[in-house]
């Protein structure tokens, strides 16, 4: 609780996730490879990335407590039917607790520590805070995390800058960064991003 209640206000020097690529690296034979990582400000962040990663990652985002139970019914009726994944169901704040603090596998365990720290999120921080590190920490390539290091990797601009196609294009690879490139996107990437500047102009951005 000490930590979470500390990186309230402290950007992370790294994350648990992070640290698990370094370790896929290590045990592949690879070494220890660079990860590009830059922490900056929710004021070095253009506001369209903010709306970007809502609209296309959470829309409830602003009304709940860190789970959307209706997104949970949802996905769990449509993943029963083979129609998707579960990640629908994945809050932002959810994915912030799970990125920060834990490692991507897959156990009731590791659920309930998402629950627990998603929880703990959601009380000692506020929505800013949240949407700020969930900026800062996604993954969006091959060793590449955070907006800012997204923004100068694929523009060659600060995250500042970032235009609302931008920042519609780079939300468009989150759900598999590694497969989904913001720097040559697929026919399925660019329909996303049209996908999610409709979503951000029908939210009010």
């Amino acid at each position: 609780m000490l930590m979470c209640l500390l990186l309230r206000w402290l950007p992370p020097p790294t994350s648990v996730f992070m640290l698990y690529r370094h370790g896929q690296d290590v045990f592949a034979g690879k070494g220890l490879l660079a990860i590009d990582y830059r922490w900056v400000d929710a004021d070095a962040i253009a506001s369209s990335a903010f709306e970007a990663v809502v609209a296309a990652e959470d829309q409830q985002f602003f009304d709940h407590y860190g789970f959307d139970f209706k997104a949970i019914q949802d996905s769990v009726e449509n993943y029963a039917e083979g129609r998707h994944s579960l990640r629908g169901a994945s809050t932002l704040s959810q994915q912030v607790a799970k990125n920060l603090f834990l490692t991507p596998s897959r156990n009731f365990l590791r659920k309930g520590l998402e629950a627990y720290f998603t929880m703990l999120l959601e009380l000692l921080w506020d929505k800013q805070r949240i949407l700020e590190t969930y900026l800062n920490i996604a993954e969006f390539g091959d060793h590449l995390f955070g907006i800012e290091a997204a923004s100068q990797h694929y523009f060659g601009i600060p995250a500042k800058q970032l235009s609302r196609s931008q920042a519609a294009l780079l939300a468009a690879t989150l759900p598999n960064p590694i497969r989904f490139k913001a720097n040559q996107p697929s026919n399925y990437v660019l329909r996303r991003q049209q996908w999610i500047l409709r979503q951000m102009r029908n939210l009010g951005g």
